[in-house]
C-alpha cells in the first residue's frame, strides 16, 4: 500500500510552519511537500520538498497534484483577520476562491482528505458570547469572518453532495513563540512574550479586559492531526468544528508573564482590532469535538507561559552565539 502523499498550501505561515514539520515527522519528509507564495521559512525547503504555488491558479496546483500524487490537501493559505480588512476584496477572493479551487481537484481527483481551517470570527456581534454553542447564530462582520463562515457552507456542500472528506477546525486565536504573527487580532498575544524577554514595555492593541478563546500551538497541530486521523464515522460535522483551550484577558497573560519576569509593564491603546475582537466570543462550548473525536487539550494559561518563556530564552541565547 502506498503511503499518503500531502500537500500543504500556504505551510510558510504560522500554523503551516509546525504543522508541515509535524507531518514530516509522521510521514516522511519525502511524502510531505511544503507549498507557498514563496519560501519564506528555510527550514521548510531544507527539510523535504517545497513548491513555489499560489493557490487561485488552478493549472499549478494540478500540476503540482499530478508530479508528486497527492492524496491529501492541508490548505491553511488564507488573508488573516486584521490584514483583510485592509484589503476586503482580495481577502474574499483568496480565501473562497482558493478554498473552492482545492475541493474542485479533491472532487476531480477523488483525494483522501482535505482539512481546512475555519475560525471563531464566523461568529459575529449576536452571537452567544459565553460557552458559545457549536449550532448558533453567526453573523460576521469582518470579511475574514464573513470568508470562513461560506467556507464553512462549501466545505459541508461538497462533503453532501459529491462525498469530499473534507474535515475543519474553528481555531481560537493560536499562540506560538517558532514564528511571527501573521497578521490575526489575537497576535498581540505573541508579541507579548517577545517585547517581555527584551525587558521592554508592551503595548496592547485591545483594552485590559478583553477575554478571547486561545490556543497553544501544539494543542493546535495536536487538534489537527486528530481530526484528520479519525475515523470518517466519527467526523460528524462537516461544516467546521469547536475547538478550545482556555480563554484569556492581556492582563492575565500579563499577569502570568509577570510571575516570571516581574518588571515586565503593559499598557493598553485600543485600536481598531478591538471592534473585532468584541463581536468574537469570550469562550469556546466544543463538547461536539470531545464527544466525537476524543479532543482534550493539554495546556493552561501558566503552563504555556512558562513553556514559551523557557524556549524563546533558547532561541534568543542560540542567536547570540
Amino acid at each position: 500500500m502506498q503511503p499518503d502523499k500531502i500537500l500543504v498550501i500556504g505551510a510558510c505561515g504560522q500554523l503551516g510552519t509546525e504543522l508541515t514539520l509535524a507531518l514530516r515527522e509522521i510521514y516522511g519528509s519525502s511524502n510531505v511537500i511544503a507549498s507557498d507564495l514563496q519560501c519564506r521559512v528555510p527550514l521548510l525547503s531544507q527539510t523535504g520538498p517545497f513548491e513555489k504555488l499560489d493557490v487561485l491558479e488552478t493549472q499549478r496546483l494540478a500540476a503540482i497534484i499530478n508530479k508528486h500524487q497527492i492524496t491529501q490537501i492541508y490548505h491553511l493559505a488564507a488573508m488573516l483577520s486584521a490584514t483583510g480588512e485592509q484589503n476586503p476584496k482580495f481577502a474574499w477572493k483568496l480565501n473562497v476562491n482558493g478554498l473552492l479551487n482545492v475541493l474542485d481537484i479533491a472532487q476531480e481527483k477523488k483525494l483522501h482528505k482535505i482539512f481546512w481551517p475555519s475560525s471563531i470570527a464566523v461568529f459575529g456581534p449576536h452571537t452567544p458570547s459565553e460557552q458559545t454553542p457549536q449550532f448558533t447564530t453567526m453573523d460576521p462582520n469582518t470579511v475574514y469572518g464573513i470568508s470562513k463562515l461560506a467556507g464553512e457552507r462549501w466545505c459541508e456542500y461538497y462533503f453532501e453532495k459529491y462525498g469530499v472528506d473534507v474535515r475543519s477546525l474553528r481555531y481560537p486565536g493560536l499562540i506560538s513563540y517558532k514564528t511571527p504573527p501573521g497578521g490575526g487580532t489575537t497576535d498581540y498575544a505573541i508579541d507579548i512574550y517577545h517585547k517581555a524577554l527584551e525587558g521592554a514595555p508592551f503595548e496592547c492593541f485591545l483594552a485590559e479586559d478583553t477575554y478571547l478563546p486561545m490556543m497553544y500551538m501544539p494543542d493546535a497541530i495536536k487538534a489537527t492531526l486528530q481530526i484528520m486521523d479519525a475515523p470518517s464515522t466519527e467526523i460528524k460535522i462537516r461544516s467546521s468544528y469547536n475547538v478550545g483551550a482556555f480563554s484569556f484577558s492581556p492582563k492575565e497573560i500579563a499577569k502570568s508573564i509577570q510571575s516570571n519576569i516581574p518588571a515586565f509593564r503593559i499598557t493598553y491603546k485600543p485600536d481598531f482590532r478591538q471592534q473585532i475582537a468584541d463581536s468574537w466570543p469570550d469562550t469556546i462550548d466544543d463538547t461536539a469535538a470531545r464527544t466525537d473525536w476524543h479532543w482534550n487539550p493539554e495546556y493552561t494559561l501558566q503552563t504555556m507561559t512558562i513553556d514559551i518563556l523557557l524556549n524563546l530564552k533558547k532561541l534568543k541565547a542560540e542567536e547570540v552565539v
